[in-house]
């Protein structure tokens, strides 16, 4: 009788998977032969002459912009600048840039790389590379900087508005995992981890064995401003924390084959070690798993603000000519069952923006010891400082490059000859906000775009006229508001002028040697594993 109702029923289950698969592969045949049918007629017949590689191009991005912002196609050289992150080794000048359509930023020269030996400084704008302009350059200028280790080139840049020229020669660029550790009060163990790439682990475990061989009895791990990488470094770097075999994150998709768990397989270094992570609003992915999975797993003591909340996962999968697409394939979940990823690209509002979950929304979940955590996107600290924080006025401040530009202003009108003397004074930060006003910043709220849309509404149902002036009374109240959000959040504000003034100076080392003496975050993480029972009451 069970083989009579069981054999039908598999049956069924097969036919009808079998169908699905034909109607699935008809579907996609079907709109594959649509475009090519298009993209063929409309290179042979448009009235303007067309690039077949542009069309193709913003065809492919047109297609992937509807999805999440990590599911992109790269290119050959896309490709090849992801391997060479990953390796965390690449040959060129040294410094982290930033490419605009007729300049090249420099944003960061690294301490005795080529870009500084050159003696390029942060905020110089490289305007010709060689004999070539970069103002009559249309691709990616970047590229020019790249070349075979001990080439030469030629740079002209303006400082301070006087073009020099200064002549480089490119060098291998090791990028550290770990730019920085040190030993704080001679038992706290204080490393920075900057990137998760394939030498993470190694160079974390050096400084920490290193560390507790100059007698460190409790570790700092800072995470602030990691942006993640490779997902089996993540889970390394909690093994040396945890016991083989402690589950650390599971992937979970719709396809079958991408829901995993990861667990740690190696003996850890120190699983007693008392251990604080610091975490900010762009501590994302891989570190979100780290400091997600030990504060599940009651291992250490978050600090910070709610990290970036980036957790989807993503999949390169070679194309043709050597490209590829690097496509989000399931979602990241911290071992008590917390979704990392903060927006849902998948339900979007009115306005065709991702969906955030409501705080009243948030579901509550347990971790090993019975703390309760909550989801809502990111890791939530166990304690939250305000100086962490990147509220809407601190992020459009650091898009519109202020910060950064504000610290090359002050690094050409300061004499600073040594960190320990240095503070970002009251008279500092009012003059930042002046320097604001020169500089014309503004932004558009939230708000403002919602309002600026009732308006366009407002004009269609002829109800423009008759609302215009309250409509403009509104928007001075909220650009009152705005101002006086300036100085509500200048402790975050001060906290990221602090850091950029002091690297024009001091490069990274500087920065970190003041930051272990005087950063609120980390002087937080000193005092909590300075007091055993705070500490343990935190965990348990």
């Amino acid at each position: 009788m069970k083989k009579k109702i069981v054999i039908p029923i598999l049956a069924l289950g097969i036919l009808i998977t079998t169908a699905s698969f034909k109607n699935d592969f008809f579907e996609i045949a079907k709109q594959i032969e649509i475009f090519t049918t298009l993209y063929k007629e409309l290179n042979m017949n448009y009235v303007d002459e067309t690039t077949p590689a542009m069309l193709m191009d913003k065809a492919i991005n047109g297609m992937l912009a509807d999805l999440d912002p990590y599911t992109v196609y790269w290119n050959e050289q896309e490709v090849e600048d992801a391997r060479i992150k990953n390796s965390g080794t690449y040959t060129g000048i040294g410094a982290t840039v930033q490419t605009q359509k007729e300049k090249i930023i420099i944003t960061e020269p690294f301490e005795g790389y080529p870009a500084d030996k050159a003696g390029l400084k942060a905020g110089d704008e490289i305007v010709k590379i060689g004999n070539i302009t970069l103002s009559d350059f249309e691709d990616d200028a970047g590229e020019l900087l790249k070349g075979v280790a001990g080439s030469e080139v030629q740079l002209t840049f303006k400082r301070q508005g006087k073009t020099q020229t200064t002549t480089l020669k490119r060098e291998k660029v090791d990028v550290k995992a770990v730019p920085y550790y040190n030993l704080i009060n001679n038992d706290i163990g204080y490393i920075v981890l900057r990137a998760f790439n394939q030498k993470t682990t190694i160079e974390t475990k050096a400084a920490l064995e290193d560390l507790k061989s100059q007698g460190a009895t409790k570790i700092i791990l800072d995470l602030r401003g990691n942006p993640g990488g490779l997902l089996n470094e993540a889970i390394s770097i909690v093994n040396l924390f945890v016991p083989k075999g402690e589950v650390i994150t599971t992937t979970k998709s719709v396809i079958e084959k991408y829901n995993k768990t990861y667990k740690t397989t190696k003996d850890p270094i120190d699983t007693e070690i008392p251990l604080v992570v610091l975490v900010n609003g762009r501590s994302a992915s891989a570190s979100e798993i780290v400091s997600g999975g030990l504060q599940d797993l009651d291992r250490a003591v978050i600090i910070g603000a709610r990290s970036f909340g980036k957790g989807l996962v993503q999949r390169p999968k070679k194309l043709t000519y050597g490209t590829q697409l690097k496509v989000t394939i399931s979602r990241y979940y911290t071992p008590s069952g917390r979704c990392i990823q903060a927006l849902d690209y998948w339900n979007r509002d009115e306005n065709g923006d991702p969906i955030r979950l409501d705080p009243k929304n948030y579901n509550t979940f347990k971790t090993k010891g019975g703390r309760t955590v909550y989801d809502g996107g990111g890791i939530l600290p166990d304690i939250e400082l305000e100086s962490s924080k990147f509220s809407p006025i601190t992020t459009a401040l650091l898009k519109d490059n202020a910060i950064f530009d504000y610290a090359t202003e002050y690094y050409y009108t300061h004499q600073l000859t040594d960190w320990k003397g240095f503070e970002f004074s009251e008279t500092d930060f009012q003059n930042f906000l002046q320097f604001l006003k020169k500089k014309n910043f503004s932004y558009e709220t939230e708000t403002e775009k919602k309002f600026a849309e009732a308006l366009r509404r407002a004009e269609d149902d002829e109800l423009k006229d008759g609302i215009q002036s309250s409509y403009n009374v509104l928007m001075a109240s909220i650009e009152a508001a705005k101002q006086k959000d300036l100085v509500a959040k200048k402790v975050e504000i001060k906290s990221l002028l602090n850091d950029e003034i002091l690297k024009r100076y001091f490069y990274a080392k500087g920065l970190y040697d003041y930051q272990i003496q005087h950063n609120p975050e980390v002087l937080e993480a000193v005092s909590v594993l300075n007091d055993a029972n705070k500490y343990n009451r935190i965990l348990k």
